[in-house]
């Protein structure tokens, strides 16, 4: 900055030079009349002491460009370290500071006498123009490298973030894949643990979390109102944050997904109580063989099975026509679900892959005994610690413990389940 400052006031260096002088040799003589000494002009031609002056200050000012040049290249030669670079700048700093002591010696005791003071003032233009050319080129320098360096890291992050982008797909096919999920190889139906549920149900929010997460994409993608779509699932709530949105698609999934999970094949029928031992053991069966299935074999899968069954019959709850033709233009897909087929669509392989993952849940569920039962949080009820999980803090911080006004469930986003004694809380958004 230093530099560029200076090279604008270059050009007019001659005339600023010739204004010093003329101020230092008016000064000169209201010294001389104001201690009302006599003494005669050293210098016969007025015009000649000018000369001698400007070309002091051009001295002047080319030694200090010359210092600040050296203090450049100082700078420069510091990274990388560069021993020959320092020396050489250390050694011009300290010839041109002598120089500067000369010059001001010369200056105190009026010994300006130049035998070409016109040959003085173009040798010194032309050394303050080599050091301002200098300044430029380790500017430059510089320059070049911040921007080496600022492109080396911009290669380092994409690497770093092409990585991570990996590891991310690694991650989530490993948690979205179909194969075989953990559990004992030798676990029995009688050792059952909450445990084992509580594994489980994290694979099933996780897959819904995806399933919901593509639903969205998909709503941008075709220019939906989130904010309008949102109100149209839980009316009249006002989000604490704008992604909290998402949080009212969850909860619909949600409500859909696990609408009958206490009932059998998530029907509405009742059995007796031989019938339900034998049940238990029916569906301890149905959830080991289930979840050895592979995404490969979600496009040979049986029109007519149980699983079969309740993904049609999820899908066409779920999914409404108007949305599925307002996300892709028909309903194509819709069309094959109702035939026994699969779409291969991202959109409906998450899908069957959430539900597959709530259907295991079901299945665990029902092996349990007692059985696992699933319970909601009405709306507008009293924050508990014990049954529920807030995911809206906010409420609690914005809470007036002199308000008899205390945070309330705005609605249920997933719903909590009793193992036993063991609760699984119930997540809720509060307002």
């Amino acid at each position: 900055m230093d530099s560029v400052k200076r090279s604008s006031i270059t050009p007019k260096k001659s005339r600023l030079a010739r204004t010093f002088a003329k101020v230092l040799h008016i000064k000169s003589h209201e010294k001389l009349k104001k201690d009302g000494v006599e003494v005669e002009n050293t210098f016969d031609d007025e015009d000649e002491e000018l000369r001698l002056r400007e070309a002091f200050l051009a001295k002047l000012f080319a030694s200090i460009s010359t210092i600040k040049a050296a203090y450049a290249e100082l700078q420069l030669s510091q990274c990388p370290y560069d021993v020959d670079g320092i020396q050489s700048a250390d050694q011009v700093v300290v010839s041109e500071l002598k120089n500067l002591s000369e010059l001001k010696q010369s200056y105190l005791k009026k010994q300006l006498n130049e035998t070409s003071p016109e040959t003085t003032m173009i040798m010194s233009e032309i050394q303050e123009q080599k050091s301002l050319l200098k300044i430029y080129e380790i500017t430059s320098k510089k320059l070049d490298s911040q921007i080496k360096l600022k492109e080396s890291e911009i290669t380092f992050l994409k690497e770093k973030l092409a990585e991570a982008n990996k590891d991310n797909r690694s991650l989530e096919k490993r948690l979205n894949s179909s194969g075989q999920l953990a559990m004992p190889d030798n676990i029995q139906l009688s050792s059952l643990k909450p445990s084992h549920f509580i594994s489980y149900f994290r694979q099933a929010m996780k897959s819904i979390r995806g399933f919901v997460r593509l639903l969205i994409s998909e709503m941008e993608s075709s220019n939906w109102d989130l904010d309008s779509a949102a109100c149209s699932i839980e009316p009249g709530i006002s989000f604490w944050k704008p992604n909290h949105k998402c949080f009212a698609f969850e909860s619909y999934v949600c409500k859909e997904m696990f609408d009958g999970f206490n009932y059998p094949n998530f029907s509405l029928q009742t059995e007796s109580l031989n019938e339900q031992e034998k049940h238990q053991s029916v569906s301890f069966d149905r959830f080991l063989e289930m979840k050895t299935i592979k995404p490969a074999d979600y496009l040979s899968w049986k029109p007519r099975s149980l699983f079969a069954t309740f993904c049609r019959r999820k899908y066409m709850k779920l999914v409404h026509p108007k949305m599925e033709e307002s996300l892709f233009g028909n309903l194509d897909q819709r069309n094959l679900v109702s035939s026994g087929k699969v779409p291969e669509t991202s959109l409906f392989l998450a899908f069957i892959e959430m539900a597959k993952r709530v259907w295991l849940l079901q299945c665990l569920a029902l092996s349990f005994d007692p059985e696992v039962s699933i319970f909601q949080v009405k709306k507008g009820s009293r924050f508990s610690e014990v049954y529920m999980e807030s995911l809206s803090d906010e409420a609690f911080l914005s809470f007036d413990p002199t308000s008899p006004n205390d945070p309330r469930v705005a609605f249920t986003v997933v719903p909590g389940f009793r193992v036993g004694t063991t609760i699984i809380q119930s997540q809720v958004y509060l307002i």
